[in-house]
């Protein structure tokens, strides 16, 4: 089974576009009818193969995005068949049902005490406290989400999706500092990972934005690194080369790079030129095979077409 997420909105990298047209492929993938492209799918979960159940929490995971409940809890009847009610990821999958369903907080604080009385038996269960810590951001409670994540990285210290979601809350509360090193801490044990390194990148140029001007020259330059390391690590990154494109030009337009002028500038027009390669690409295919959402897509359209220089 593919790992649980941190929340029910997480898309496994998919635009919503494509989530939603997976998502409607469910009811003749669960009743195994074979219509279309849905035939490999039903195929395999006719034989229960390896990859039967990984098929089917994504599933269950682009239903519960597309708000079909009642096609999330086919998917999630099936997999509890198959592992247990007692399996910790059946446990968290059934809790981020649960949650999608409830009518109003109250409904949430239940939810919330469910995952408690899990802990109080099991306080090394990964997958609710993750779900735990999810549903406290969603119940605006972040210091105790922060809280509960410290507690959760001195058990696990190697999570790397731990991280990125600590740096996010230290930086939905402003602190920048905290999510910059949280971040680094995440790069040690996914090196290679451009998607980790753009949000460094533009975590930094936030931070260099929130500075004055003689102040801002090292976070600026710290993120334009980690933005080039990101698209030199995948080099169709459309959100690396837009920070890229926006880190270059503030560098250019407010301080005095130790770096010549004359590289800032060449590597924005190489992040501009790329942006509007990417962005032909992506609209000459169909939306469903899109890498990218349309309000990624429409921003950056905007800012080609905004800048002057």
């Amino acid at each position: 089974m593919a790992g649980v997420s941190w929340s029910p909105s997480a898309s496994h990298g998919s635009n919503l576009t494509t989530t939603l047209h997976i998502a409607q492929q469910a009811p003749p993938i669960l009743n195994r009818q074979s219509l279309g492209k849905t035939a490999i799918r039903s195929s395999i979960l006719s034989h229960e193969g390896p990859d039967t159940f990984d098929v089917l929490e994504k599933l269950f995971l682009s239903c519960m995005q597309s708000a079909d409940d009642k096609s999330a809890l086919l998917c999630l009847e099936r997999l509890t068949q198959r592992f247990g009610v007692s399996n910790e990821r059946i446990m968290a999958l059934r809790g981020m049902y649960e949650e999608a369903v409830s009518d109003n907080s109250a409904g949430l604080e239940r939810c919330l005490d469910k995952y408690d009385a899990i802990l109080s038996e099991n306080p090394v269960n990964l997958p609710i406290l993750k779900r735990r810590i999810a549903l406290l951001r969603s119940l605006s409670k972040p210091t105790d989400a922060i809280s509960s994540l410290v507690q959760l990285l001195d058990a696990s210290p190697t999570d790397a999706e731990a991280w990125c979601e600590l740096a996010d809350l230290y930086q939905s509360q402003g602190m920048s500092p905290q999510a910059i090193f949280s971040l680094e801490e995440a790069l040690l044990i996914v090196p290679h990972a451009w998607n980790v390194h753009a949000r460094l990148g533009e975590v930094l140029y936030i931070y260099a934005c929130s500075l004055e001007s003689d102040a801002m020259q090292r976070p600026l330059e710290r993120s334009i690194h980690y933005f080039c390391r990101s698209v030199e690590l995948c080099d169709d990154y459309l959100r690396g080369f837009y920070g890229l494109a926006m880190a270059t030009s503030l560098s250019l337009d407010n301080v005095t790079p130790e770096v010549s002028q004359e590289t800032i500038r060449r590597l924005r027009e190489l992040a501009r030129r790329r942006l509007r390669d990417i962005i032909t690409k992506q609209y000459s295919l169909d939306p469903h095979f899109r890498g990218y959402g349309e309000d990624e897509l429409s921003a950056v359209k905007e800012f080609l077409g905004s800048s002057t220089d």
